[in-house]
């Protein structure tokens, strides 16, 4: 019945945040109108006013996240160190079940993550 989810977030500025979903990211634009910019999975929904919440949003699943953040860093992206949470040199977090996470953000301070779950 309920098919593929779709995650939003939200932006003050689509060209801007276009420029980093296309352009850093390299995920493939389906459509810009107004009011949203459209991604596999994603719709970056304009708006007047934002303010970041304190967690994430929206994430990935990598095979690589060492490999990942090499890849995103060259493009500028740069991830969030967090007080306490013991990050290695390029900003992972190993979980209590040996997944790997690390953080970022997009132009409007959404939180973004890629996950590289355990074996």
């Amino acid at each position: 019945m309920l098919d593929e989810p779709i995650a939003f977030a939200a932006s003050t500025d689509l060209a801007r945040s276009r420029e980093f979903y296309e352009g850093a990211l390299w995920l493939t634009v389906l459509a810009v109108t107004p009011f949203a910019l459209v991604l596999p999975g994603i719709r970056v929904t304009k708006v007047d006013s934002f303010t970041p919440q304190p967690f994430t949003v929206l994430g990935w699943r990598v095979d690589d996240i060492d490999s990942t953040i090499r890849t995103l860093t060259e493009r500028g992206v740069k991830f969030t160190r967090y007080d306490g949470m013991g990050q290695d040199d390029l900003g992972v977090w190993t979980t209590p079940d040996g997944s790997k996470v690390a953080w970022f953000t997009d132009p409007d301070g959404n939180t973004l993550s890629l996950t590289q779950f355990a074996a």
